[in-house]
């Protein structure tokens, strides 16, 4: 089903390069994948999901979020035919860069109602506190009210809860403490355990020194300490640091009860397929841009496919890499870029006017990577679309 279905493409086009020149570029052979699972999974696998704007709107998008939901909740019913499970209403999502609370409320609610509509498709959704101005936050009082609102409108609308990291408790906290308060107090109050994001600070800034420290050896030692004093209450644990072995080594300290989801966009292939004392499963924002192939990939690990797995998500990570290169938090640009090459979407916008945060170079080569991942779901129409955006940006061979 992965393999190439000819040798050689006869698409091509000039795209940019660094020297400031233009060069023929010649598709590489296309790969197919299935548009539905085919078989089981033994990894709990989400996608992180990003959101898909709307362009005829009226609004200021520095200012107001305008939300094409049809097209939105579309894509989750793509993720969900691949077997993966939808991360809602995160940082994929846009979420504080573009994406309010009250609009990632709607975007919650609308979700776990096309999941219910399926028969309970998988979806959990972040809970935080960013309707509490990093400014407004004056004690962690304020913070742990902040979250509890949050995880309450949640609930009420059905869903599963991802505690997301809180930019006023990264203000206010000044050590473990504090954190094993907060986290401690809003923990004894959900409904069903709960996914812990660690998001660091290559994707946000204003996370720097969560945990109460700048030494990451202490922050995770505080980390694992509340997760493991709160087991019962915590499904799992999303680690974004974009740091193979500090994952590994919290993966093998926490809980037996606890999973590790991987958060690592630059190796997830070797995490997910572990080694001889565990693994990871995956809450990634890449499996937006790859989700037919890394279903295709997982169900290749289930049935005892190793090489197979490999062959399929290894390709991958230079593309993944490339999207979450420095400054990271500008990854969401590459993800909708990718939605729009493969057909998702019919515009290259985004809410927060983001499709600009990437110079016309870099969706050059993301171009590339993807196609030489086997990763463009229709190579014509990508081709096409690739040529628009030059177009557009006043690159006209």
């Amino acid at each position: 089903m992965n393999k190439p279905v000819s040798p050689t493409s006869s698409l091509s086009l000039k795209l940019p390069t660094a020297n400031g020149g233009l060069e023929t570029y010649r598709l590489a052979a296309s790969r197919t994948f299935p548009a539905k699972l085919e078989g089981a999974l033994n990894r709990v696998a989400f996608s992180a999901a990003h959101v898909v704007a709307d362009p005829r709107a009226d609004v200021d998008p520095w200012l107001t979020a305008a939300i094409d939901w049809d097209k939105t909740i579309a894509f989750r019913e793509h993720v969900w035919d691949l077997g993966l499970g939808v991360a809602e209403a995160m940082d994929t999502a846009q979420r504080g860069m573009g994406l309010d609370w009250a609009t990632s409320l709607e975007l919650t609610q609308r979700s776990v109602k096309a999941a219910t509509a399926r028969g309970n498709a998988l979806v959990f959704s972040g809970a935080g506190t960013d309707h509490l101005a990093v400014e407004d936050a004056k004690s962690i009082d304020d913070v742990i009210r902040a979250y509890e609102e949050q995880v309450a409108a949640v609930e009420k609308a059905g869903g599963r809860i991802i505690l997301m990291a809180s930019r006023a408790l990264a203000k206010l906290g000044k050590g473990a403490e504090d954190y094993a308060r907060v986290y401690d107090r809003v923990l004894s109050q959900v409904r069903e355990p709960v996914i812990i994001h660690w998001l660091g600070d290559m994707f946000d800034p204003a996370l720097s020194g969560y945990w109460g420290t700048a030494d990451l050896d202490r922050a995770m030692d505080t980390a694992v300490a509340i997760v493991n004093a709160n087991a019962a209450k915590v499904d799992g644990v999303k680690v974004s640091l974009l740091d193979k072995q500090r994952e590994i080594d919290m993966r093998r300290r926490l809980d037996p009860r606890v999973k590790m989801y991987t958060g690592d966009d630059f190796n997830y292939a070797e995490l997910i397929a572990g080694d001889d004392k565990g693994f990871s499963h995956a809450l990634l924002g890449i499996f937006d841009a790859i989700a037919p192939a890394a279903s295709y990939a997982l169900s290749r690990l289930a049935a005892g496919d190793a090489a197979g797995f490999h062959d399929v998500l290894g390709p991958t990570v230079p593309l993944s890499r490339h999207i979450f290169k420095a400054p990271t938090r500008f990854y969401k640009t590459g993800i909708v870029f990718m939605a729009y090459l493969n057909g998702h979407q019919d515009h290259f916008t985004m809410v927060g006017g983001q499709e600009s945060a990437r110079s016309t170079l870099h969706l050059a080569e993301l171009f590339r990577l993807a196609d030489q991942a086997g990763l463009l779901a229709d190579p014509e129409l990508a081709t096409q679309r690739m040529q628009a955006i030059l177009t557009t940006r006043g690159i006209d061979a």
